[in-house]
């Protein structure tokens, strides 16, 4: 029996990976990652930097990535609370550039996203809480930092009024960026 399902995503190297989860009267055990799992999926085995995030409910986080040549793969999961993930695709080229996919995370189903380079991701904090864990194929890079504005493109945001950092809401909007990331 497989520890771990791979759906790929509508957008070209997004995976949608949802693990096995054990539950007893103790709790629940969730593996996340095993080499050769990913390496028969083609994801990146090298995870050079681990980090989570913690959100109250109604946050929007995002639309964030790293550009070249720090650009990253980002391996996402959902370990506490509910969110909505949102994936979008920067790369010139791509059948699906300027698109955007979701995904219901949470903490009852643990199911997590394999994120290419190239694409930008975000999410909103459905419950108190919220907490999401990250590994990056690089290190963070304040330099390289980059992100587009969360309500520049036609995403149905679950929450009416977010609450939205200064830096994400200063970000530009998907129409005035100019990408770097090229598909293929």
């Amino acid at each position: 029996m497989s520890e771990i399902e791979a759906e790929l995503g509508r957008i070209p190297g997004l995976v949608q990976l949802r693990p096995t989860v054990r539950a007893d009267d103790r709790g629940v055990l969730v593996k996340t990652y095993h080499e050769s799992w990913f390496e028969q999926l083609g994801i990146p085995l090298i995870w050079p930097e681990h980090f989570y995030t913690r959100s109250n409910r109604r946050v929007i986080r995002g639309l964030h990535f790293q550009v070249p040549p720090a650009a990253f793969d980002k391996l996402v999961y959902c370990v506490h609370g509910k969110a909505l993930d949102v994936v979008v695709d920067l790369r010139i080229g791509s059948p699906t550039y300027g698109e955007f996919e979701m995904f219901h995370f949470n903490d009852e189903y643990w199911s997590g996203l394999f994120i290419p380079k190239g694409l930008a991701h975000g999410f909103a904090a459905l419950s108190d809480a919220t907490v999401l864990a990250y590994a990056t194929s690089t290190v963070y890079d304040p330099v390289r930092e980059a992100g587009i504005r969360w309500d520049s493109l036609p995403i149905p945001w679950p929450i009416d009024d977010p609450i939205v950092s200064s830096r994400d809401a200063a970000l530009p909007a998907f129409s005035d960026y100019v990408s770097p990331f090229t598909y293929g």
